[in-house]
C-alpha cells in the first residue's frame, strides 16, 4: 500500500489501526526510531569508554550533558538573563516528574507519577532523561498528554488573565518544537492545569510543570521569544499570588511588566522583535501586553506597591495600545489600529471608544480604574483636610465609573449569560465598585455622604455575590477576593459604628452582608488559598 505522507500518520496506517506504529522518513528529518538506534549507540559507546577508562574524544554532538543543566539549552551560563532570580524562586520540595516503570502500560498517567529527583550526573544519562518526551524535548509531556492538559485549562483561560486562541494552541501542539510556543509558556498553562484540578491526583504534578516553566524562561528570553516569557511570567505571577505566595508572585509581575515596558509593548506597534509581524502575531502581542497590563495595576494595590508599567502624559511613556479584542474578530482579520492615541488616559478622562466593549477591554478598563483610585487616595488618612483638589479627583473619577458601569450589563441579567460571560461581568461590576470605595474609604467615619456611598457598593457587591452558584467559584477570576476583601472591612467598620450608638440599631442587615461575603470568600478559598488570611479576620470579627 501507497504511503500517502500525512503526519503524524499516514491513512493507511490508520484504516489498519496502526496509527501509533506509523513511521517513514519522509526526507525532513530522522524518525524516532532513527534518532533512538542513534542515540543508544552513541551511548553504549561512551559506556564502553568509560568502562574501559579511554580517552578518546567524542563528537561535540554526542558529548553527554547534565540535563538540569540551563546554560545547554540556553546558549549561555545559568547566570544570565534571570538565571539566579528564577532559580531562586524554584520551591526546595519541587521534583522532576519521570516515567514510572513500575506503572501499568494502560495507565494514561503512568508517566506523570511522582518520582525522587534525578541523582546528579554520573556517567550516562538515563533514556528516560533525553526521552521524556517523542519530541526530543526535556521541558514538554507528549502530544497525548499535553492535549489533555489543553483540554481542562481551556475553561479557565480568562480565569487567570489569559486571553489567548486555544483552538490554535492544540493543534500547535502537533507541530515540530520550533514552530509551538515557547516551552516557557506551555508549561505555565500545564501547571494551571493541574492546579484547578486540585484536589484530584493531577495536582501532585504542579512541581513538575513550576520546574519546567522555570528552567525554560532563560532560553525563551535568549531567543527572543518574549511575549511567550512574558504570558508565562504573568501565570506564574498569577499562581503564586493565588497560593499566598506573595514575594514570588510579586517578582513574576514585576518581571513581566519591566520587559513589557522595554519593550515598548504598550506603544501601538512599536515593539521590538526578531519575529515576523504577522496580523496574528500583532493580536498576540496587544492581548499578551494587557494581559500584563491587568497583572501589574490590580495586585500593585493588592501588594501595597507602584505599579511598573508607565503611562505618563509624554508620547514617550504613554500607552497607546489599541484596545483588545475578542479572539474571534483577530481571527477574522478585524484587529483596531488606534494610531498614537491615549489608550487609558482616554478613558480616565471621560472618552468613549468604539473598541473598547469586547469583555476583554472591559476586564483593562476596571483595571485601570482600580489602580487611579489608589493613585489619587494612597496618601490620604482619616481626619485630612479635604481640599478642592481631591474634591475635584473624586468627582472627576466617580463619573468615569458611573460611566463605565453603564456600559455593563445590568445585574438582573446576569442569570441569562453563559458561564464565561457572567463570570466576566462579576468581575468588571465588582472591581468598579471596589474603586468607589477607595475613593471614599478615607472619610467615612466624618463625612455621611462617603460613608454612604460605601455602603451601598458593599450592598451592591453583596447582590452580585448572590448570584453565584456553587461551582461557578472555580471559573472566578482570583483578583475578586482581593474586592472582597475590602468589602468584608468596609462592612466591618459600619458594623462597628452600629455597635458604638446609643441606643443600638439593627445591625442584621450588615451582619447579613457579611455573612453573605464570608460564604463567598469561603467558597473561593477552596481554590485559591491566598484569601484565606482575611477571611479569618472576618470570621474572627463575627464571632
Amino acid at each position: 500500500m501507497k504511503c500517502d505522507g500525512v503526519k503524524p500518520a499516514c491513512q493507511q496506517c490508520v484504516r489498519a489501526k496502526k496509527g501509533d506504529c506509523c513511521e517513514y522518513d519522509d526526507g525532513k528529518g530522522k524518525t524516532r526510531t532513527q534518532i533512538l538506534k542513534e542515540t543508544i549507540a552513541h551511548l553504549e559507546d561512551r559506556v564502553r569508554q568509560l568502562e574501559g577508562g579511554s580517552t578518546v574524544s567524542l563528537p561535540a554532538s554526542v558529548m553527554l550533558f547534565d540535563p538540569h543543566d540551563l546554560s545547554t539549552y540556553s546558549g549561555s551560563s545559568p547566570e544570565g538573563s534571570f538565571g539566579p532570580q528564577v532559580l531562586s524562586a524554584l520551591p526546595e520540595k519541587a521534583k522532576r516528574v519521570w516515567p514510572d516503570p513500575s506503572a501499568s502500560p494502560s495507565s494514561p498517567w503512568s508517566h506523570l507519577q511522582s518520582a525522587p529527583s534525578p541523582q546528579p550526573l554520573a556517567g550516562t544519562p538515563s533514556l528516560q532523561d533525553i526521552f521524556f518526551d517523542e519530541r526530543h524535548s526535556p521541558f514538554q509531556p507528549s502530544n497525548e498528554v499535553s492535549l489533555m492538559l489543553l483540554d481542562i485549562f481551556a475553561p479557565h483561560a480568562r480565569q487567570c488573565g489569559l486571553e489567548i486562541d486555544m483552538e490554535a494552541l492544540r493543534q500547535s501542539v502537533a507541530l515540530p518544537i520550533t514552530e509551538q510556543r515557547h516551552a516557557t509558556l506551555l508549561n505555565a498553562i500545564y501547571l494551571w492545569a493541574c492546579f484547578i484540578s486540585r484536589p484530584e491526583d493531577l495536582s501532585q504534578n504542579e512541581d513538575h510543570y513550576l520546574r519546567l516553566s522555570l528552567e525554560a524562561m532563560p532560553d525563551a528570553l535568549n531567543t527572543g521569544r518574549y511575549i511567550d516569557a512574558i504570558r508565562a511570567s504573568c501565570l506564574l505571577s498569577t499562581y503564586f499570588l493565588s497560593n499566598g505566595r506573595l514575594p514570588e508572585g510579586a517578582y513574576h509581575a514585576s518581571a513581566a511588566a519591566a520587559l513589557a515596558d522595554q519593550l515598548g509593548m504598550g506603544k501601538q506597534g512599536e515593539m521590538d522583535t526578531k519575529s515576523f509581524k504577522t496580523d496574528a502575531y500583532e493580536a498576540d502581542r496587544i492581548l499578551a501586553f494587557w494581559q500584563v497590563y491587568n497583572l501589574d495595576r490590580c495586585w500593585s494595590v493588592a501588594l501595597k506597591k507602584q505599579p511598573v508599567l508607565t503611562d505618563g502624559l509624554s508620547s514617550r511613556k504613554m500607552i497607546t495600545a489599541p484596545w483588545p479584542q475578542e479572539i474571534s474578530d483577530y481571527k477574522m482579520g478585524h484587529a483596531v489600529n488606534s494610531g498614537q492615541s491615549p489608550t487609558i488616559q482616554a478613558f480616565l478622562g471621560g472618552q468613549i471608544s468604539a473598541n473598547g466593549f469586547s469583555a476583554a477591554a472591559l476586564r483593562v478598563k476596571a483595571s485601570a480604574l482600580l489602580s487611579q483610585a489608589d493613585r489619587l487616595t494612597e496618601d490620604w488618612y482619616s481626619g485630612m483636610t479635604v481640599t478642592a483638589k481631591m474634591v475635584e479627583d473624586i468627582n472627576k473619577l466617580e463619573h468615569t465609573i458611573a460611566l463605565y458601569l453603564s456600559t455593563l450589563m445590568p445585574v438582573d441579567h446576569l442569570d441569562r449569560m453563559s458561564l464565561e460571560d457572567k463570570l466576566s461581568t462579576v468581575v468588571a461590576h465588582t472591581i468598579a465598585q471596589t474603586a468607589v470605595v477607595f475613593l471614599h474609604r478615607h472619610f467615612a467615619t466624618e463625612n455621611p455622604i462617603s460613608a454612604e456611598k460605601c455602603a451601598r457598593a458593599s450592598q451592591m457587591c453583596v447582590s452580585l455575590a448572590k448570584h453565584l452558584g456553587e461551582k461557578d467559584f472555580l471559573f472566578l477570576d482570583p483578583v475578586i477576593g482581593l474586592c472582597w476583601s475590602t468589602f468584608a472591612d468596609c462592612s466591618v467598620f459600619r458594623l462597628d459604628a452600629i455597635e458604638r450608638t446609643w441606643p443600638l440599631s439593627d445591625s442584621s442587615e450588615v451582619v447579613g452582608q457579611l455573612a453573605t461575603l464570608v460564604y463567598a470568600m469561603n467558597e473561593l478559598s477552596l481554590h485559591f488559598p491566598f484569601i484565606g488570611s482575611a477571611l479569618s479576620r472576618v470570621r474572627k470579627r463575627l464571632a
